[in-house]
């Protein structure tokens, strides 16, 4: 077996299910990737064709998968998480508050949560042990996924579903909530995160329910709720769905902080600066033959009119870009080839008419 091939083999692209605790616990204590070297041209063009598949198919997996880049929006993100969690060091009985990760798509809301709660649930882990004194797994941290239609039993099944709990699909709906908040302090769980929030629609009777649900679990749970979702604050999560005078007594909008994040911008010399630090620090990590300093820097401009300054958007230009680079032999980034890459939707509409 040749060294690319052995190296696919042990990093290869990992299919985390974050919304069971095998697949949070595995994500939490994954290791980085073993380092991949670059090859010369020259190099490579003495390999055989199979290891020359295998090498760039390596490369595909290391380029595709940079480190977290800690931006001015997830450093401030951070920091309002950081002030809503100093409430989690109160005692049981005692109301801790939430965070709300609220923005538009493709602007690493759930990259911000994820990174964080596992941050957390290191720490805790480390100062604490991996089993509670009753001997039961500790889990600091427990992520649920929302899909379309989430009603209040299909929360709590969800939540159930994490701790692979076996009376998940046998319990009745009232015996579910019981269920799920003895699971979460047996685990001593102290932050849930709960994705995808835009799936509820809280002016219906099945999204008020399950935003009077929540509010129940925050009373039972001593535990602080992390949500992410795009423009809650316009679904009226804030408001419970509640019109008119009635919104102002929402106990949602006093329990919970909204954490907003923004696209970059290039419109300010401080955003400018953001900008190209980003691209700077994804511009070292990718791999091609011909790569040199600046190659993603001096096409800034052209990276924000093509993404809009979305880094969901920028980081899968960046993918398509690196792959066009080494299946056309080009082995750097340019602006023909940015040009040239397919994008999503959402962010070729809005360059087009930029």
């Amino acid at each position: 077996m040749n060294p690319w091939a052995a190296w696919l083999r042990a990093n290869a692209p990992v299919r985390y299910n974050l919304a069971t605790k095998q697949g949070w616990d595995a994500f939490v204590h994954a290791a980085p990737r073993e380092p991949l070297g670059l090859l010369s041209r020259a190099q490579m063009a003495r390999m055989g064709s199979e290891e020359l598949e295998d090498y760039n198919e390596a490369r595909g997996v290391w380029n595709a998968n940079p480190p977290t880049v800690h931006t001015a929006q997830l450093t401030g993100a951070y920091g309002v998480i950081d002030q809503v969690m100093a409430s989690n060091r109160r005692d049981s009985d005692k109301l801790r508050g939430a965070v709300v990760i609220d923005a538009a798509p493709a602007l690493g809301k759930t990259t911000i949560a994820t990174r964080y709660a596992r941050d957390f649930h290191r720490k805790i882990i480390r100062r604490l042990g991996p089993h509670t004194p009753e001997g039961h797994q500790r889990l600091p941290v427990a992520y649920l996924p929302l899909s379309a239609g989430t009603t209040l039993k299909g929360l709590n099944l969800k939540l159930l579903r994490f701790y692979g709990h076996p009376a998940a699909t046998r319990a009745t709906r009232a015996e579910l909530g019981g269920l799920a908040v003895d699971c979460v302090q047996s685990c001593q769980t102290q932050v849930i995160v709960i994705d995808d929030m835009h799936f509820i629609d809280f002016k219906h009777r099945n999204g008020q329910e399950v935003s009077n649900h929540l509010k129940g679990l925050a009373n039972e749970m001593p535990v602080t709720f992390l949500y992410v979702g795009v423009r809650l604050h316009h679904k009226r999560f804030f408001d419970e769905g509640l019109l008119g005078e009635d919104a102002a007594y929402a106990q949602t909008s006093r329990r919970a902080t909204r954490c907003q994040v923004a696209p970059f911008t290039i419109t300010t010399t401080p955003g400018a600066r953001a900008w190209t630090s980003l691209l700077a620090a994804l511009e070292q990590h990718l791999l091609l033959a011909d790569a040199r300093p600046g190659m993603l820097t001096d096409h800034a401009g052209l990276l924000h009119r093509r993404t809009q300054g979305c880094i969901g958007s920028l980081t899968n230009l960046l993918d398509r870009a690196c792959y066009l680079a080494i299946a056309t032999g080009a082995e750097t980034i340019t602006a023909d080839l940015l040009n040239n890459v397919t994008i999503d939707n959402a962010a070729q509409t809005l360059a087009s008419v930029s």
